[in-house]
This record gives structure tokens, C-alpha cells and sequence, in this order.
């Protein structure tokens, strides 16, 4: 294990580096997001619901009314 620490970092520094961040940021593309397919009902399997969650759900209004 090293002995030695990294010196403190300056105001200096700290605004060259958002400098830096801003001259990159057009150069970065976010992926296009798609919309999620539906999936059929029929296609899901293996999922259960302990009866406790189940009447607690219903018994939201938000959900079953």
C-alpha cells in the first residue's frame, strides 16, 4: 500500500475540468429510448402473489376501483 496522497484538488482544477465536460458534452449522444413492448398475458408464467399482497392490492382504490 502506498504512502502517498493525492494533493487536494484546486478551484483551479475543478474549473478546467467542468471546462473540459462542457467542450465534450455535444460530442455525447444519449441512446434513443424506445417504448417497451407489451407482453401477452399468456406468455407470463411462474409469477405468485401470496394471498396477504393480494388483499392488500385490492384493497387499494387506486388499483382495483
Amino acid at each position: 500500500m502506498s504512502k502517498h496522497t493525492a494533493p487536494p484538488e484546486s478551484e483551479s482544477s475543478l474549473a478546467a475540468l467542468r471546462g473540459d465536460c462542457a467542450r465534450m458534452a455535444p460530442h455525447w449522444r444519449a441512446p434513443v429510448k424506445s417504448a417497451p413492448v407489451p407482453v401477452k398475458p399468456s406468455l407470463i408464467s411462474g409469477v405468485s402473489v401470496p394471498p396477504s399482497s393480494a388483499r392488500l392490492i385490492d384493497a387499494m382504490s387506486e388499483y382495483g376501483d
